[in-house]
């Protein structure tokens, strides 16, 4: 019952966070859409950064598997890296919560939600670093900065999925591989 309870919070929590955002979401809101006092909440979690806290590890945890997901043993580096972070990408994108968060820090600038955008942030960037890493162990890539290529790795994604669509015509999947080959991993290779 316990568990049910934890579980029940932070499933209305979430949706209170993806609804209202950081600022506008209230204990009192998150007790009402769990159906339990406002004092359970807090056997569990102290205040609210601590609640949206849990969340945030969740959504990142749920990240990484969708990335995990894609990633094919018999796959290239370059072919793996394009999945993995075209997923995570569009897990963000579409998930609800990082919707209404990222409109929030657009919009409001909450000091909460711009540390956990760079949490999340963070997360993939360590993600990519982890893979670039083991492609380099793997002889599949030229020893390089791994934290660096990750940075522009992550930044040519975002910017061919989100910044290229503000004033163009979305690239579709292929293209985007065919630019990540043409940019990056052509000076990665080893041949």
């Amino acid at each position: 019952m316990t568990v049910d309870r934890r579980n029940l919070i932070l499933e209305a929590a979430t949706k209170s966070f993806s609804m209202f955002g950081y600022k506008a979401t209230t204990m009192d809101q998150v007790a009402k859409l769990a159906n339990v006092g406002k004092g359970t909440i807090y056997t569990f979690f102290t205040n609210k950064e601590e609640l949206f806290h849990e969340i945030v590890i969740t959504l990142i945890q749920d990240m990484k598997h969708a990335a995990e997901d894609v990633i094919k043993e018999d796959a290239s580096f370059h072919e793996n890296a394009h999945h993995a972070i075209l997923r995570m990408l569009e897990y963000r994108k579409q998930h609800q919560l990082t919707i209404k968060l990222f409109q929030e820090e657009k919009e409001l600038g909450t000091h909460a939600v711009q540390e956990v955008m760079q949490q999340i942030e963070r997360a993939i960037l360590n993600f990519i670093k982890e893979k670039v890493e083991q492609a380099i162990e793997n002889d599949e890539i030229k020893p390089c900065n791994t934290e660096l290529t990750a940075f522009l790795m992550l930044k040519l994604y975002i910017a061919l999925i989100f910044d290229w669509e503000q004033h163009h015509e979305p690239l579709d999947e292929k293209q985007i591989l065919h630019l990540f080959e043409l940019y990056v991993m052509n000076g990665l290779s080893i041949s």
